[in-house]
């Protein structure tokens, strides 16, 4: 059969898809905002550390003291516009603007299922979202059926999420020594009926096979009617298990909630027949079987966009090919790559600050300037020790502090290995710039791990 890309988006398809995932993604981020706040993190992640990581090029995104809590207020109040469809396009963008404006704020917090969520709420900018069963849909406003590019666009970024999830597996550390989920299953030995099992090798490598092969497998068992029902209990297993055994928040149940847009029309009509219901909503309204489109000029621009987006996630994770030495150890180009728990680093970081003059040194101690979270992420990854001597140095120049260098003796074991020398203790750290290119100070890693 003979894919014409020119007609495939002139077709149209029910817009029931589109809405249940707009609804349920504005509760599970309304739910992740309130949850975060809740348990104080706020306070703990932004408002009391004296220093913050910023990323590079966007260190001008800070918490703001006490106005961090209005953020998080606007971003609350905008995921609930975008669940209910009022002014749905200025309040996806107000989400993704201050979703990932609390996202950079301190790269100590980065996850994969953060900017799972920026890149997600970025592409629902460019999607008819509201066009039915929304509050803007409302006065014969709604669209049944709307061009089909717009839901398997959703689809299209589920399925990089996995299957780049499952090609990251592909290595020596997790399909030959079960590494880190050696490390890590053993812990959860007060679990009723699993405690015992997780102490057990064999189902260490049993977990590690079966993540690889799930991630590289269920986008396709998604897309196929035959085996979408078994695949979405797939899902439902692998994630609620997932959360059982690895404290990552809701990034679970939204991965079960957004794998739903696969499933046909139908299945959301009941959906949306049993929110009509609890809400006492009339659905009627919204049936105008009216049809979505675009103008040609608007329509190149949205799939100009929706295409540069999409290249820009499918080439990403490779640039870390540009780099020499092992990803894991550097982890020069390991952020944004969709490569979802597949290390275990511990280290420490000792700082020494020496007066290239006189000689005279003394050590700092981190715990003037950093949190507990913050100090174990800061020793293990090469941009964070970077950034923090650069603060050191301004630290104590401010202090009159004369001829400030800046050194550091720091050890990190990598999944299990002895620990070993991370960082050139001869490089003045103070002297080296943040850039894109390799960190030749970064001592290298002295195995290899193989595959991609």
């Amino acid at each position: 059969m003979n894919f014409n890309l020119s007609q495939y988006f002139k077709k149209n398809t029910e817009t029931a898809p589109l809405a249940v995932f707009r609804i349920f993604f504005g509760i599970m981020m309304l739910l992740s905002i309130v949850r975060f706040w809740s348990y104080g993190w706020i306070e703990t992640l932004y408002i009391k550390p004296k220093f913050f990581f910023s990323y590079y090029g966007f260190e001008w995104i800070r918490p703001l003291g006490i106005y961090t809590y209005l953020i998080f207020i606007i971003c609350a109040i905008s995921a609930l516009m975008v669940a209910l469809g009022f002014k749905y396009r200025i309040s996806i963008i107000i989400f993704f603007l201050s979703f990932t404006y609390i996202e950079l704020m301190d790269k100590t917090t980065y996850l994969n299922h953060y900017y799972f969520i920026s890149v997600l709420s970025f592409l629902m900018i460019f999607l008819p979202a509201n066009a039915y069963y929304a509050l803007d849909a409302r006065k014969r406003k709604s669209f049944k059926y709307i061009p089909v590019w717009t839901i398997d666009s959703v689809k299209l970024l589920l399925g990089i999420v996995y299957f780049y999830a499952g090609l990251a597996k592909l290595n020596s550390d997790w399909l030959v020594k079960a590494m880190p989920l050696k490390i890590w299953l053993p812990s959860n030995y007060d679990l009723p009926v699993l405690g015992d099992l997780m102490q057990q090798e064999w189902v260490h490598y049993v977990f590690s096979y079966t993540g690889a092969i799930y991630d590289l497998t269920i986008p396709f068992l998604l897309l196929f009617r035959k085996t979408r029902n078994f695949a979405f209990i797939m899902v439902v297993v692998f994630h609620v298990l997932t959360r059982i055994l690895f404290p990552i928040g809701m990034f679970p149940y939204i991965m079960i909630i957004s794998t739903l847009i696969f499933f046909d029309s139908k299945v959301h009509y009941k959906i949306l027949a049993i929110i009509s219901k609890v809400f006492k909503i009339n659905q009627t309204q919204f049936d105008t079987n009216r049809i979505l489109t675009f103008k040609p000029k608007k329509d190149k621009i949205l799939i100009g966009i929706i295409t540069v987006l999409f290249t820009i996630q499918l080439l990403l994770p490779f640039r870390y090919l540009l780099y020499p030495g092992e990803l894991f150890w550097t982890e020069e180009g390991y952020r944004f790559s969709w490569r979802v728990m597949l290390m275990e680093k511990a280290g420490y970081a000792n700082f020494k600050i020496v007066d290239s003059k006189t000689g005279k040194r003394f050590y700092v101690d981190n715990n003037d300037f950093l949190t507990a979270f913050q100090e174990k992420q800061m020793a293990t990854q090469p941009d964070f020790i970077l950034q923090y001597a650069h603060y050191l140095k301004k630290h104590f120049e401010n202090r009159g502090h004369q001829n400030v260098q800046v050194f550091v003796e720091s050890y990190v074991a990598l999944n299990g290995r002895l620990s070993s020398q991370y960082i050139d203790p001869e490089t003045d750290l103070g002297k080296q710039k943040e850039t894109f290119k390799h960190k030749t100070w970064i001592i290298p890693f002295k195995d290899e791990i193989k595959g991609l």
